[in-house]
């Protein structure tokens, strides 16, 4: 296994940005929700009642995290819009009546978005927030919804990198110079207001967005992929970790983290089985796969128990009293 002897975060500004040290240690596992806060089985969209009083309810319990996905339309074919919202002014708005929690995208759809406007929205919303924002980026799992945009889905992984730089250019560098075929060209004579409070807001891959591990590990901040099996995870943790070494230097950290679904049962010490995108499990055999998780190098573990059968605020209550003691966040 890669050691973590000392690790220093890549990017010295993000050890000061709350959002990213609430979430992310070296050798340290927290726990996120992804959104909804509610339970819906059985129906493609959340009625999304008491979401706000959900989301203060995971801030006072300790979560680490809220992870809001990025669904535009609605598609029968996959039977879920996520929590309904855009991301983005979602994001402003419980930054409003939360005060620790991070406030996360898993992910942001980079290809469908323009990448100017995105800096100023994550710019404006990590100000708003206090510096809670970490972008999550991915490239988009649905062929259906590219040609809504008139965007070919097969130049997604291309488009990703080519919105990325312009992006990352706009959001950090002040008077930026850059030309893209696709998003606009500048030299110099603009520059984007506000800036990220921290000088940077974390940029995090959710999935492989159609790049190399080893492009992800030079240019992102971080890494959030879905769960392997739990005698993977030495492996899967090892794979990224030398990968970050071998492209940014020894002793650099770059966090990973893993997502999925959980379908948590009444039963604590039901054994933990592997279900399609997630896990079925008690809270105790949970507890110990995070343990095992933790241990293999696994920074940040994103549940969404929209899944589970039981009423929400009772799956928040028996995490945070059976599961958060033992991962806290920062």
């Amino acid at each position: 296994m890669h050691a973590h002897a000392e690790l220093l975060i890549s990017d010295a500004t993000l050890a000061e940005q709350p959002g990213f040290a609430r979430l992310f240690s070296p050798k340290k596992l927290t726990v996120g929700l992804i959104l909804p806060l509610e339970t819906h089985p059985n129906s493609p969209a959340p009625t999304m009642r008491d979401h706000i009083s959900m989301a203060q309810k995971a801030d006072d319990l300790g979560f680490a995290a809220l992870w809001m996905r990025d669904v535009p339309f609605y598609d029968p074919q996959y039977g879920d819009v996520g929590q309904v919202f855009d991301p983005v002014p979602y994001i402003g708005y419980l930054a409003a009546f939360t005060s620790r929690i991070a406030l996360g995208t898993a992910g942001i759809v980079l290809p469908m978005r323009e990448p100017l406007i995105l800096a100023k929205q994550v710019a404006s919303l990590d100000q708003l927030s206090g510096g809670r924002v970490v972008l999550g980026l991915s490239s988009g799992d649905r062929p259906a919804e590219y040609p809504l945009f008139g965007i070919d889905f097969e130049t997604r992984g291309e488009r990703f990198r080519d919105a990325f730089t312009v992006y990352k250019s706009v959001l950090e560098e002040s008077f930026p110079r850059f030309d893209s075929s696709r998003f606009g060209s500048s030299w110099g004579a603009h520059d984007l207001v506000p800036k990220p409070p921290f000088g940077s807001t974390p940029a995090i891959a959710v999935g492989r967005a159609q790049q190399s591990l080893a492009w992800l590990a030079k240019h992102m901040d971080g890494f959030i992929g879905s769960s392997p099996a739990p005698e993977q995870l030495p492996a899967y943790a090892n794979q990224w970790h030398v990968q970050v070494s071998e492209s940014c230097g020894s002793g650099q950290f770059k966090p990973l983290g893993v997502g999925g679904f959980l379908d948590l049962v009444e039963n604590r010490n039901e054994p933990l089985i592997r279900t399609r995108g997630g896990f079925r499990s008690g809270s105790a055999a949970l507890a110990h796969f995070l343990q095992e998780a933790q241990e293999a190098g696994v920074n940040h573990i994103a549940l969404n128990p929209k899944i589970s059968r039981r009423p929400y605020a009772e799956l928040m209550d028996e995490l945070a009293s059976e599961v958060l003691p033992h991962f806290p966040s920062h």
